[in-house]
């Protein structure tokens, strides 16, 4: 069996598992549940192996891995595999545990049929389970009432998150809940943040957000014609307007953001290592939906030069697709939500942010293809243009901060404090697709111009300082 190289955080987080977690503030009990939220990149995977596989040396137990989409089964069966556990990625509610295998992976998905929760009831009674990015368990109620049937009689429940999560309406199963003062915040037994990675080193790389402000034109359902640019106060639905116009291929300032974007990335590729120059380092473009990743691949295509690869949700060799480009030194990837969250594409060093999803969370999710390490490379900065809405402005206002006060000791300035959000602001989340849909039916795009990229700094007192937009360099 393989040995384990475990990093500073993963061998606290293992050592506290093993000793059956923290007990209860109130009623002093053990519970069966571990949950760990770690920065993407962090290595959340091996670690959690690494705990079922001291747990079932102990005593043989079926291990139960659940993940948030089919692509990251593969990923899952794949990395338990070089660990010594096989798992079978592709069970379903009909088949038994193979013999040769020591347990399974599923989805959510999979796990809210009524079958599959049954048998996996069944299956993992008095085992062991691995909730993958957790949160998702809460997005769906019959995500949630399937993983409470399938999973309550589990011997131990390891949850993971890579993102710090409220109860904003239905509980998360297995997760414990603290009350605080803006709510349900829920509550970690072991939490490894990005600033922790940044100053551990080896872990993360820094990432640097290119603020893109713009002026944009559209026209509403009711025949109003309204201009504004990020920096105007608007209500929510306008706001929502003013981001998809800016968003929209009708208007140039798409072009224009990934004419910087496609000059980053060649700058990145053509410079020598020691510069932070990469030749296989990658692109991605996220998307508002699968007409508008298409529409930026052709554009990329067609203006810029350069190849691209496009994965959507509905096309059936997505995880193929992933798996290849994160091996190859294939330049642009455009997709929707298919690479936000848990696919593991170290190469990544430049990307754009184009999508009307603008939650803190999958913001950060968003984010998280970007910090993935490559050993080997002392200098690796990864950039993400955003568009300069003040909601997007304000999540990597939040992450920028991280990673500023880690970077370079208090009261210094340097040139790689370019690119910082300035405000933080409080986050408002868009309307669900329903509610898009509506707002967007009668809405038409006039015009949309890039203007500057906001560049900031940090004076001696540690003040953050607006540039005048004129350096656009990286």
């Amino acid at each position: 069996m393989s040995t384990i190289n475990l990093r500073p955080w993963q061998r606290d987080a293992f050592a506290l598992f093993m000793d059956g977690g923290r007990p209860h503030p109130v009623t002093g009990e053990i519970a069966p549940d571990f949950l760990t939220v770690a920065t993407p990149g962090a290595g959340k995977t091996t670690f959690a192996l690494t705990c079922a596989r001291a747990t079932l040396a102990e005593e043989n137990r079926p291990l139960i891995v659940v993940a948030p989409t089919s692509h990251l089964k593969t990923q899952w069966s794949l990395a338990a595999h070089r660990l010594g556990l096989q798992l079978d990625p592709h069970w379903s509610p009909g088949d038994g545990l193979a013999r040769d295998v020591h347990g399974l992976v599923t989805t959510y998905q999979q796990v809210a049929t009524g079958a599959a929760a049954t048998k996996l009831a069944g299956l993992s009674a008095e085992g062991f389970v691995i909730l993958d990015e957790v949160h998702h368990a809460g997005h769906e109620k019959a995500w949630g009432d399937g993983i409470r049937k399938a999973f309550a009689l589990a011997h131990r429940r390891l949850s993971l998150s890579g993102t710090p999560f409220r109860s904003d309406a239905a509980p998360i199963p297995f997760v414990r809940y603290d009350a605080t003062g803006e709510g349900e915040l829920a509550h970690a037994d072991y939490t490894y943040g990005y600033a922790d990675a940044l100053r551990d080193g080896g872990v993360v790389r820094p990432v640097y957000f290119p603020r893109v402000d713009g002026e944009m034109e559209w026209t509403t359902a009711a025949g109003d014609t309204l201009s504004a640019s990020f920096q105007d106060e608007l209500t929510r639905d306008q706001s929502s307007m003013r981001l998809r116009t800016a968003l929209s291929l009708e208007g140039e300032w798409m072009p224009s953001v990934l004419a910087k974007a496609v000059d980053q990335l060649r700058m990145i590729r053509s410079s020598p290592v020691a510069e932070g120059g990469q030749a296989d380092a990658g692109g991605l473009v996220i998307a508002i939906d699968q007409e508008h990743a298409q529409g930026i691949a052709r554009l990329l295509r067609d203006r810029f030069q350069v190849p691209v690869d496009i994965v959507v949700s509905d096309d059936p060799g997505a995880s193929r697709k992933i798996a290849e480009f994160s091996e190859n030194d294939r330049p642009w990837m455009v997709s929707v939500r298919m690479v936000s969250e848990g696919v593991d594409i170290p190469r990544l060093r430049v990307g754009v942010f184009s999508t009307t999803t603008s939650t803190e969370l999958f913001f950060r999710q968003a984010i998280g293809r970007f910090v993935r390490w490559q050993a080997g490379r002392s200098n690796q900065k990864a950039y993400v243009y955003i568009p300069d809405d003040p909601r997007l402005r304000a999540h990597a206002f939040a992450i920028a901060e991280a990673r500023r006060h880690i970077l370079r000791p208090p009261g210094t300035a340097t040139e790689d404090d370019d690119f910082q959000a300035d405000g933080g602001l409080d986050d408002q989340k868009v309307s669900d697709d329903a509610e898009q849909l509506a707002l967007f039916s009668e809405f038409a795009v006039l015009r949309a111009d890039a203007t500057d990229i906001s560049i900031h700094t940090v004076g001696a007192d540690g003040a953050v300082i607006a540039g005048d937009g004129s350096d656009t360099s990286a």
